[in-house]
This record gives C-alpha cells, sequence and structure tokens, in this order.
C-alpha cells in the first residue's frame, strides 16, 4: 500500500501499524458453493464514491441501509429507491451501526467515547459514555442481540478531531449493555484490538474478530450476556462483519472473504479500494450484499439472503 494511502487509513480507521492482519490469505479460490451464493459475477457495483471513508452500515426493517461517513461526521441513507440521503449531521463521529428491535439507531459515537441511541426521527440519546467513571477509548462496532442487550469493542485508534489528546488505553474489551442497564460490563478481555463482530438471529453465537491478532473467535453466549465457550473460527482477522441466511461469515480487510460456518473459505470478493471497512445486506428482500470502502459504497447482487 503506498504511504499516502496508508496514512489516510491510518487516519480514518484508526487501522494498527502492520494493517496486513486483516488482510485474507492470499488464495483467490472460489468455491463451487461460494460461487453459488452469487448472482452472477461478484464483481461490486459502484453506488457512489463521494466520501472521505465510509463505515458502519446497517439495514432497517424495510431494507434501507444506514452508513457513516466518520471524517465528514454524517450519517448517510441509501434508501430502497437507490437514492442517498444525509439521515444525521453531525453525527458524534459514529462509526459502526446496528438497528434495535424498536427501529432504533444504535451508534457507536467514537467523538466522546459514547454509545448512542438515534431515534428514526433523527434524536440522539446517549446510552454509555463511561465505564464506572473510565472513558471508553472510541465504541468501534455494535450489534443487538435479539434480547435487546447490546455488544461493542471498544478498541484504542487515536483521531485527529479529539478535543484533547487521549492516552492510549490497555483495557481494549468487548462490552455488553444489557437491557435497560446503565453500565456495560466487560465481556472479553483477552483479545489484543477486539473490532468487528456479529451475532446470530436467534441469539446464541457471537463472532468477534481480533484485527491486530489477526483471527476471528466464536462464542455461545449465556443467559447474563457472558461469552462462553471461546473458539477460534478463523486465522483472519476483520474490521467488519456479516452473516448471511446459511450462518456463512463475511469478513473484511482487504476486499471481503466469506467463510462457512465450519470456517471453510468459500470465495473472496475483491473491492476496488484500498481498505474494506464494513458491509451489511440490504434491499427489500435482503439480497444486495452493501460494502463500505474508502471512499466508497458498493453492492454486490447474491442469492442468499442476509440477517437482520
Amino acid at each position: 500500500m503506498p504511504t499516502f494511502i496508508f496514512s489516510l487509513c491510518a487516519l480514518f480507521i484508526g487501522l494498527l501499524p502492520g494493517w496486513v492482519s486483516a488482510q485474507a490469505p492470499a488464495s483467490p479460490t472460489t468455491t463451487e458453493a461460494g460461487a453459488a451464493l452469487f448472482a452472477g459475477a461478484p464483481t461490486p457495483q459502484l453506488v457512489a464514491k463521494q466520501f472521505a471513508f465510509t463505515e458502519g452500515p446497517a439495514v432497517d426493517r424495510a431494507g434501507n441501509v444506514y452508513f457513516t461517513d466518520q471524517p465528514n461526521d454524517k450519517i448517510w441513507k441509501y434508501g430502497l429507491d437507490g437514492k442517498l440521503s444525509v439521515f444525521l449531521s453531525p453525527a458524534g463521529r459514529s462509526n459502526g451501526l446496528y438497528f434495535d428491535k424498536k427501529g432504533n439507531l444504535i451508534a457507536c459515537a467514537d467523538a466522546q467515547g459514547q454509545l448512542w441511541s438515534i431515534s428514526p426521527a433523527g434524536q440522539p440519546k446517549v446510552l454509555v459514555k463511561d465505564v464506572a467513571g473510565r472513558r471508553l477509548n472510541g465504541p468501534n462496532d455494535v450489534w443487538v442481540s435479539p434480547k435487546n442487550g447490546l455488544y461493542f469493542t471498544d478498541p484504542y485508534y487515536k483521531r485527529d478531531y479529539w478535543e484533547a489528546a487521549r492516552p492510549a488505553s490497555i483495557e481494549q474489551y468487548v462490552y455488553y449493555l444489557a437491557p435497560g442497564a446503565s453500565q456495560p460490563v466487560a465481556v472479553e478481555t483477552t483479545l489484543r484490538k477486539p473490532n468487528g463482530l456479529i451475532g446470530t438471529p436467534d441469539g446464541k453465537l457471537l463472532y468477534v474478530a481480533d484485527i491486530e491478532g489477526n483471527k476471528t473467535y466464536r462464542y455461545h453466549l449465556g443467559p447474563k450476556g457472558e461469552l462462553l465457550d471461546k473458539q477460534l473460527f478463523v486465522e483472519q482477522g476483520s474490521d467488519g462483519m456479516t452473516l448471511d441466511e446459511r450462518g456463512n461469515v463475511y469478513l473484511t480487510g482487504q476486499g471481503v472473504t466469506i467463510y462457512s460456518p465450519a470456517g471453510q473459505r468459500l470465495a473472496h470478493i475483491d473491492v476496488p479500494a484500498a481498505w474494506t471497512a464494513n458491509l451489511c445486506f440490504g434491499g427489500r428482500d435482503m439480497k444486495t450484499l452493501f460494502i463500505t470502502a474508502s471512499e466508497a459504497v458498493f453492492t454486490v447482487p447474491m442469492r442468499v439472503r442476509g440477517i437482520r
């Protein structure tokens, strides 16, 4: 990666030195099962390229996709009509997004190290501002469980827009905020730099990427939100991730890599961007893969549906 591109990525998505930890394995092979996932050639189709750095896509009940342009402090909406509009600005320098069961958009508001709930009308409410009085590094990615519990990662990535310098924290944890609680609890404290995460629709499993450790893990979810039975899923880190209806796991970094629930590599999507940050499924039938990648957003038509 050229130096100027590396600097841009390191600044806006906070990629660690040694960003290669989230690269996909070198082989471009797509299996027969992988090829069957796509409705045609797995070639990303450009939607727009007018942003500074795109992140955090999330889909609402109708199939509209919301995503962030973090450096420009905006949350955008990509409607079912194919049109783009600004949903919220300023947006707390939001990064990862996910909709809760009531239609509120949960946002990792990185500017002040907070977690927000944004109403459908665009009114933000602070859900988390600290942990036992300690300011968070900067919530990065979030998933809402079927029980409306919130899991989020809190890695340290220095930002140029911080009002004052923050010392690097050694506590880069995965947190759980129980429904109705005001304080999150750390549920994973052993990862080097947790980043992307996603859970299964039945609320039984959670995948978490350790982007610095170049690994993605799978956990069973306990009755009180705890993470149990930690298992190595694949030897690849990820910035963001999603799942399809078959339980296949989609990881990002240098393009998109798709793995079966058993950890078998099925396919790789080459994305024409310096960095592929995140992705989700959207559209009326939930068969459009929506990808945020550097200055652009792309879509790929799929045969499989995604999850909400």
